[in-house]
């Protein structure tokens, strides 16, 4: 797992949480970024400056098929050096499943250099068996697998009993990460309503009926999103769809290094402090 050099500061303004650097180890707190069309100087500043905190890159949308293909060699290259899990976005392998290519595009993928694949159905139907058939054949070919639950439709809404069923049958199928649907807006879909805010009674369900809930991740691109399951979970919620220029703002946040989550830093005593 990476992490972060910058030793002339204090530990205890680096991480006043205390959380994070075991959280890194264990995976937990992760942190997907939205790649909307960086191009590769833009994405190498982009890791030089907030890659020790990012844990997926995901080209958004169908993007992947239309970058030059040197240049998207070139990114991913990037992301793997760096230890950033690299996948296209869910609706590529959703035109897939349409095309009839799937064979086709997993190979196209591995040989780019992708190493991560998010399983979806948000525009299309997919049912169980399919599901679960992808979910293996996936990881047998070594690749890091996310799925998402949801569909991407404005008004779309979280159906609790189905996420838990879903999310489940994903986990034992072999999936490492269940994503809760949000799109790259935020807004109207999923545990979000058309403001953007968090539906509580939504969230008190779906916890109600998810014992793993350490294994999903939250589409959160905005910030009052994120504060709001920050609050919620703690700094070890997994969070998606944040967009690059935030994503050391959101690590900040995780770590209690900005008022809106300050509250998560530890309170420690001059005595302490001392010591």
């Amino acid at each position: 797992m990476r992490t972060a050099v910058s030793d002339n500061w204090h530990q205890l303004l680096k991480d006043p949480s205390g959380s994070r650097a075991r959280d890194r180890r264990n995976k937990l707190g992760q942190t997907m970024v939205i790649d909307k069309g960086l191009g590769a100087h833009s994405l190498a500043d982009f890791i030089g400056v907030a890659g020790p905190y990012v844990d997926m890159l995901k080209l958004a949308f169908g993007t992947s098929v239309l970058y030059d293909s040197e240049l998207l060699r070139q990114k991913l290259r990037l992301a793997a050096e760096s230890g950033i899990i690299s996948l296209p976005g869910g609706t590529l392998l959703e035109a897939a499943i349409k095309q009839n290519v799937v064979q086709s595009f997993l190979d196209s993928m591995q040989d780019y250099g992708f190493t991560g694949v998010e399983i979806s159905d948000g525009t299309i139907e997919l049912d169980r068996i399919k599901r679960t058939r992808l979910i293996k054949e996936c990881v047998a070919r070594g690749l890091s697998v996310t799925t998402e639950y949801g569909k991407k439709a404005a008004g779309s809404v979280i159906d609790p009993e189905e996420l838990a069923f879903t999310a489940h049958c994903d986990w034992e199928a072999g999936a490492e990460l269940v994503t809760v649907e949000a799109r790259e807006s935020g807004i109207n879909v999923g545990l979000f309503d058309e403001k953007g805010r968090c539906k509580e009674a939504v969230l008190e369900s779906v916890l109600a009926r998810i014992d793993s809930a350490g294994k999903l991740m939250w589409e959160a691109p905005l910030k009052g999103q994120q504060v709001e399951l920050l609050q919620q979970f703690g700094p070890s919620v997994h969070l998606g769809n944040i967009a690059p220029a935030d994503a050391l703002a959101l690590e900040a946040m995780r770590r209690g290094l900005r008022s809106d989550t300050f509250h998560l830093g530890r309170s420690i005593t001059d005595i302490d402090y001392m010591i």
